[in-house]
């Protein structure tokens, strides 16, 4: 839904020429400095006009030059309305999705018996109940069960996504369709408030978002006008000096005056720069993220350090068990039978796996345990166990646990067993391949390891290899222990790795990196990754992550594809470089039109007129015109960026200074030359 489109559309280009007579009204000209005077300009001659007109004093180059000045106006008003546009449209696409459906609400986890109302009566904390061809009625939490959910009217991405309670994948968005089994959602967010309804308004307030470099390159736009206007002012007591010096009446319309200072100063810049800025969150949102303001998507131009988490964003986030590897003695089976009774109660992505493995491997089915006297024992943080009970006559006949290596071998030494050197070496082993190993004790006998295995994302590594490439360090965040982080850091490709990472820990790295003048971007979706997502320069949240997540960062992945981040970087330093590129063509154009306008003013200084035109008359018209009609022959540039290249800073300023310098010296020559060409044929 959110991919690209052709640059320009018939019913986008109709809109935008309304809006651009709208925003004629004063309300709306003020904004831009710059362009504000050439506003000011334009009034001062259409009562000249008017004055002229109803004193019969008419004069064909005053009406001539109201016209252009005019038509620069709407060009400038055509580019920023056209980009709005551009924005907008994305909005409109959004809203579509906001329908009112109909939410089966239910009463408490599990239950099947519901009450139908309408998702707009929902209340934050309520538990709707959503099945299979069910779309999710609002944003919220899954809190018991799993399925498959299409998200492609979100994404744009046809393949389903995995949604289920617990973890970093628990979060759901409204208006997205169950597609397999069920889930219980717990309300997060009341209409009028979810995540679609924050898209469409960080969508359309993209309207008027200012970064600080535009600002401060707004400032100096005004700057360079004000100068343009003093010394404007002061040429016309010099001009009417040196007219008298040459005993002639020289007094020139203050058409030609104004017309000398829209030429002079900054107008194609000025005309583009919100193009710029709002083009560059729109071309985000092509890429199906979401940029919460301008500053992320400028700030994403100068990023060089990359944190991010492991679980969900490098990784797919569920461990999922690929092996038994049996005790000496013991055979497998008996360990995969074993492994399976203690996780039949574990809804966790990995007690799951194990049981589904069990089931391939040796076609072990689940028991039904009702019949049978058993204690579950849930996983807590002070044992890191869980496991199984199994009583005949209120005696415990089978006692099972699994968990990790620290927390079995306590358990079984408190039994009086001990753990064999041979179990040691093959955990470690398998920690220093990437892998979690999991212990499973029967009594006081360590039966085994189950091997736990992260699943790295595919094609990772040589996207971290473009982003090494272009500068940018990489580096991976987990809560891993030293030896798997390792292993997971150089499957992956990254840099650095940070293991054992707390909150704090990744706060600290990032103010670090920050401290050495590092800008820094962190990728995340666990609610764990909140605080660093909100100190980094650019916080990119996983759209799959939870709403904490998705709240703290700057911007949303929809796609939750860390890699993405290349894309990111390249718009943001395509939205400097345009920026830049438009800067210098526009002061450039300034060479060219002064030696098209000031001959015309001052004859005597006839040497300067290299490019030989007309007439003063036409001269003077030639470069009004051309001032204009460059405003929208760079429209499309402004809103498709300039091209961007992994290269040095000092080649990349080479090039655009060669490249839109230089045009922007040449380009005016031609094309004020041409403009007079005709001009003075049509005269003839």
């Amino acid at each position: 839904m959110l991919k690209n489109s052709s640059l320009f559309s018939r019913e986008l280009l109709f809109r935008s020429v309304i809006y651009s007579f709208q925003k004629l009204l004063p309300k709306y000209a003020f904004s831009n400095a710059v362009m504000a005077t050439v506003w000011l300009g334009t009034l001062i001659l259409f009562f000249q006009v008017c004055y002229n007109l109803f004193t019969n004093k008419h004069s064909n180059l005053d009406l001539s030059i109201l016209v252009w000045l005019i038509l620069t106006l709407l060009f400038a008003n055509f580019a920023e309305s056209y980009a709005e546009g551009r924005g907008k449209a994305r909005a409109d696409s959004l809203k579509k999705m906001r329908i009112s459906t109909q939410a089966k609400k239910v009463s408490k986890i599990e239950s099947k018996e519901y009450t139908a109302i309408s998702s707009s009566d929902l209340k934050i904390g309520d538990i709707v109940f959503v099945e299979a061809g069910d779309l999710i009625p609002c944003d919220g939490d899954v809190v018991f069960g799993i399925a498959t959910v299409d998200e492609s009217a979100m994404t744009g991405e046809s393949a389903p996504v995995i949604r289920e309670s617990g973890g970093d994948r628990s979060a759901v968005t409204g208006g997205t369709k169950v597609l397999s089994d069920f889930l219980y959602v717990k309300v997060t967010a009341l209409p009028g408030e979810s995540f679609l309804d924050k898209m469409i308004a960080m969508i359309e307030g993209a309207v008027r978002q200012k970064t600080p470099n535009e600002i401060a390159l707004g400032i100096v736009l005004f700057t360079l006008t004000f100068l343009f206007a003093i010394t404007v002012v002061s040429l016309i007591p010099i001009s009417e000096f040196v007219g008298r010096q040459m005993g002639e009446k020289w007094s020139l319309p203050i058409s030609v005056w104004i017309a000398l200072f829209v030429c002079l100063i900054p107008t194609t810049i000025s005309a583009l720069l919100s193009a710029i800025g709002i083009s560059g969150m729109e071309r985000l949102v092509r890429y199906n993220v979401i940029a919460k303001s301008g500053k992320a998507v400028e700030a994403a131009g100068d990023i060089d350090v990359l944190l991010l988490d492991k679980t969900g964003t490098i990784t797919l986030g569920n461990r999922e068990a690929k092996n038994f590897i049996a005790a000496d003695g013991v055979n497998e089976e008996t360990l995969a039978d074993a492994a399976q009774l203690s996780s039949l109660s574990d809804e966790t992505p990995e007690g799951r796996s194990i049981v589904v493995l069990s089931k391939q491997k040796f076609a072990i089915r689940e028991r039904n345990l009702n019949a049978l006297d058993v204690t579950w024992i849930p996983f807590s943080a002070a044992t890191r166990m869980s496991g199984i009970d199994i009583k005949e006559s209120g005696q415990i006949v089978r006692s099972i646990r699994k968990g990790s290596l620290d927390s079995i071998e306590k358990y079984i030494d408190s039994l009086g067993g001990s753990l064999s050197p041979n179990i040691k070496q093959r955990a470690d082993e398998i920690a220093k391949k990437g892998s979690t190993p999991i212990l499973v004790a029967e009594g006081d006998q360590v039966l085994g390891i189950v091997e736990l295995k992260d699943i790295v994302k595919g094609g990772l590594k040589e996207r971290f290899a473009t982003l090494r490439r272009m500068g940018i360090r990489t580096v991976m965040i987990t809560g891993d222990n030293p030896l798997t982080a390792a292993a997971i850091a150089a499957e992956a490709g990254v840099d650095d790795f940070i293991a054992e990472a707390t909150p704090e820990r990744k706060m600290e790295r990032i103010r670090e990196e920050q401290s050495k003048g590092s800008m820094v971007a962190m990728i995340g979706d666990g609610t764990n990754d909140a605080p660093a997502l909100a100190q980094s320069d650019v916080g990119v949240a996983m759209n799959t992550g939870t709403q904490t997540a998705r709240e703290a960062g700057n911007m949303i992945d929809l796609d939750s594809n860390p890699s993405k981040l290349i894309e990111i970087v390249e718009i943001g330093k395509q939205l400097l470089m345009t920026r830049g590129a438009l800067t210098t063509f526009s002061i450039a154009n300034d060479v060219a039109k002064y030696f098209a306008i000031i001959p015309a003013i001052f004859p005597m200084v006839g040497a300067l007129n290299l490019m030989k035109l007309a007439s003063p008359e036409t001269a003077i018209l030639s470069a009004v015109i051309f001032n204009a009609i460059v405003i929208p022959l760079l429209i499309p540039l402004a809103l498709r960026g300039v091209k961007y290249t992994p290269k040095s800073p000092d080649s990349a300023l080479l090039r655009n200074v060669f490249v839109y310098g230089l045009g922007g010296i040449l380009f005016p020559f031609f094309g004020i030359k041409l403009i007079d060409m005709i001009i003075a044929g049509v005269i003839v």
